[in-house]
This record gives C-alpha cells, structure tokens and sequence, in this order.
C-alpha cells in the first residue's frame, strides 16, 4: 500500500485580530465602529447543545464561539462596593473606591465585520498568498492588504 505525504498547508490566519477596526452587525450598537482590544476563544472546543429530548456536550471549533472585545462599544455598567484589602505587611489597609464602572462586553465574532483601511468599507476578507510563502488577508473590494498597525 503506496504511503500518502502531507500536503504541506499554509497556517491559518485568525479573520479578525486585535487592533482591527470593525463596525458592528446587529444590536443596539449596529453600525457603529470601533477598534478590537482583544479576541476571546473558547479554549475548550466545547458547548452544550439544547435538543428536543435532554441535552449534551458537542465538540466545536474554538473559532466558532470567538468574540471580540471593541473599545467603546457593547458597554455594560458594573456597580461595585468599597472594599478593604489589607496585605501581610501593610499597617493601614487600602480602600478600593467604588461606584459604577462601564465596561465592554465581548460581542460574537460573527457580528462584527471588518473595515478595510483602505477603502473604508466593511468588507469579507480574502486570504492570498505571496511570493515568499506568507499567507495574508486581502480586502475582497479593493485588493489591497488588510494590515494591523501596532
């Protein structure tokens, strides 16, 4: 039996990265934009699924459940108490302030479109790769290279 070799395939790119701008799908803040502060995964592979009979656990992708955290948008108020925190060498304890805090909640990755740099316009992205082996992502109506400026 002949032996098959591995194609050797190019590593995948995430679509969406930190640092990208995107504008926001549905909800209460569709259309607006904003810039990703962070990607969060499902490190698992997991999610219970609801059926008609009982319930169970499905292996999924981890790219699948991926949200993104966009400053400015999805914002939820966080009310918090004053606490104490004494440490091992400290006379006086410190007193954390409290009050309401406005944090931003993670958004599912597939209500969230990326805006080409370019041309400024939410697009779909298109993967090429180059001469030196380099897979990038393309914007699908301009053709130009989507780069994160960091």
């Amino acid at each position: 039996m002949p032996v098959r070799t591995a194609i050797p395939r190019p590593p995948k790119v995430p679509e969406i990265r930190k640092g990208d701008t995107v504008v926001v799908l549905v909800g209460k803040d569709a259309g607006k934009r904003g810039t990703v502060e962070r990607v969060v995964r499902n490190p698992q592979g997991f999610k219970k699924s609801s059926k008609k009979h009982g319930s169970a656990w499905e292996r999924i992708s981890p790219i699948a459940t991926a949200s993104v955290v966009v400053e400015g948008l999805n914002i939820a108020k966080r009310h918090t108490k004053p606490r104490q925190s004494a440490g091992a060498t400290d006379r006086m304890p410190k007193i954390q302030q409290g009050g309401i805090l406005d944090l931003a909640q993670p958004l599912p990755i597939g209500k969230v479109m990326l805006v080409c740099s370019h041309c400024s316009k939410p697009t779909r992205i298109a993967h090429k790769v180059l001469d030196n082996g380099r897979r990038v992502r393309v914007c699908r109506h301009c053709g130009e290279q989507l780069e994160v400026r960091s």
